[in-house]
């Protein structure tokens, strides 16, 4: 057994024994069935701790020569599988951690140079024949001609050259000249697996290695089972842990693909269930720092971007401008791509729009808003909680002034302000740090329709609000509104603590300025 030629499963065996462990075996059936054949490159782009070098240790140690994993695999799914014990242990891998290679180098000249030489060597070592290459591929040719062995390559965080903004194109392109010298067209790969965070960089029309499918939080194909942890497994981590599952599933879940299939961060649900605690545990990562770089950024609609974000809309995004590279971003779809793909956003594919994912995710947000100082920002959460504690004492008169200020302050276009869905918007602005005391839904479901917005308390010592939103038309119209349609059925375990709120904005196109918001507040009785 070797470092990088045919390793030890120990990498494996070692997450295995972990407290928690959530069994991603059939991810190797699925790369049994690409085995030499033409769709054998795949590359798995998935943010941080969302269990990539997880995955890639496991292949390793379920195809590696160099060790015995029947053990280790024996009481997972693969192992009643067809090809198990065909497989099993029966190819010579060549494991490159790329992160590894980059960070014991100087430049990446170097890095390319360690590479060659450590494995070179390693695999001469193992083959009695003299076979002197000073390039790994040409070593591989060589040792294919003359033994028809084939070789199964498995390579982590492949894409850090191209994510770290000081390379320049010369270093990330003689990068590329090694990926495309060692994989592209060979027959002498019967499989390549790749895991990084950003999918494959984008040179015009083509890629500089385009043989790979591609996997990603844009598009996961048909893998989405083996992006993160589905819902099935973290509600049996839920009943295993004694966990509310209700209460887990608002932290941290969002990332929604096809097929109605949702998953969550590994790291951050196995973190929940080991340390009994709701946190933010993105904010303890690298990618954090980035959040903030890119936030920070001054591109044209970004700020107003975030801002629609953090109450919860989904916004329009333009995913095919982004070149796959860190240092290349040239616009707000560019930024917002980016945090798809760190994990910041959640992407709906049918929309074509983009999403705050979660509670978790939402924390990092304003902690990034806030160390950024936005002022206006700033101003409107300090807003925010003025109005919320207006709301709980009644004081309909702050509400709506509260509201106007909102209204002149963070609405962009007035011109679609005129009409009820664009006033939930900036409702759902105003009341941004109710988040910390609420579910917010809009179009609640609720006796005979639906209430524009609910208000569901996450302590019962806070009252439960039922928001009706009308544009010119009078607030008690909406009070009405609300009793006449039994909006409070909904709310049947609230009615002894229960707000009643009815919202108006009138506006007049003969008097340009003229904007006025007024509100009603009434308990349940």
């Amino acid at each position: 057994m070797g470092v990088y030629f045919n390793p030890s499963n120990m990498g494996f065996a070692m997450k295995k024994n972990d407290l928690i462990y959530v069994d991603k075996s059939m991810l190797i059936d699925r790369m049994n069935t690409i085995i030499n054949t033409g769709s054998r490159y795949v590359c798995f782009s998935r943010p941080r701790r969302f269990g990539k070098s997880t995955d890639a240790k496991m292949l390793s140690a379920f195809y590696s020569k160099g060790c015995d994993s029947s053990l280790l695999f024996k009481d997972l799914k693969i192992s009643q599988t067809y090809n198990y014990k065909k497989n099993l242990n029966k190819y010579n891998v060549i494991y490159i951690d790329m992160q590894y290679f980059y960070n014991m180098s100087v430049s990446v000249t170097d890095m390319i140079d360690l590479i060659n030489e450590e494995l070179i060597d390693e695999i001469n070592e193992n083959y009695h024949i003299s076979l002197r290459r000073n390039k790994l591929s040409l070593l591989l040719n060589a040792i294919y001609a003359k033994t028809d062995e084939q070789f199964i390559f498995i390579i982590d965080e492949w894409d850090c050259v191209l994510r770290d903004s000081k390379n320049t194109k010369e270093d990330k392109d003689s990068f590329l000249v090694l990926m495309n010298e060692l994989l592209k067209e060979k027959e002498y790969v019967a499989l390549a697996y790749m895991t990084g965070i950003l999918p494959i960089k984008k040179y015009g029309d083509e890629s500089a290695i385009n043989m790979f499918d591609e996997i990603s939080m844009l598009d996961p194909m048909t893998y989405e089972n083996y992006m993160g942890f589905t819902e099935d497994e973290v509600k049996e981590l839920c009943y295993q842990y004694d966990m509310n599952f209700d209460v887990i599933k608002d932290w941290y879940d969002g990332y929604q693909f096809k097929n109605g299939i949702s998953i969550y961060s590994p790291r951050s649900i196995v973190k929940a269930m080991t340390t009994k605690n709701l946190g933010n545990y993105w904010s303890k990562t690298a990618s954090f720092e980035n959040l903030k770089k890119y936030i920070s950024s001054n591109y044209d609609g970004l700020k107003d971007a975030i801002h629609r974000l953090l109450i919860g809309d989904k916004i329009p995004v333009d995913t095919s401008t982004f070149t796959n590279d860190m240092a290349s971003v040239t616009c707000k779809d560019d930024v917002l791509t980016l945090l798809i793909h760190l994990g910041y956003l959640a992407y709906d594919s049918e929309l074509n729009s983009t999403y705050i994912p979660n509670k978790e995710v939402s924390d990092s947000f304003v902690s990034v808003v806030k160390e950024v100082k936005w002022p206006e920002t700033m101003k409107l959460i300090q807003n925010s909680d003025r109005l919320l504690e207006a709301t709980w004492s009644l004081d309909e008169e702050v509400v709506a002034q509260s509201l106007e200020e909102i209204h002149n302050s963070y609405v962009t276009s007035p011109l679609k302000y005129n009409n009820e869905d664009a006033l939930s918007t900036t409702i759902l602005m105003a009341y941004y740090t109710a988040q910390d005391y609420y579910t917010i839904l809009r179009e609640l479901p609720s006796g005979k329709g639906f209430c524009d917005i609910g208000f569901i308390p996450l302590d019962p010592t806070n009252p439960a609000m039922i928001v009706e939103l009308k544009w010119n038309k009078s607030v008690d119209h909406a009070i009405n509104q609300i009793n006449s349609r039994d909006y409070f059925k909904a709310f049947e375990h609230y009615k002894d603590n229960l707000l009643l709120i009815g919202i108006s904005y009138e506006s007049d196109s003969r008097k340009k300025d003229y904007k006025h918001h007024t509100c009603r507040i009434q308990k349940y009785k």
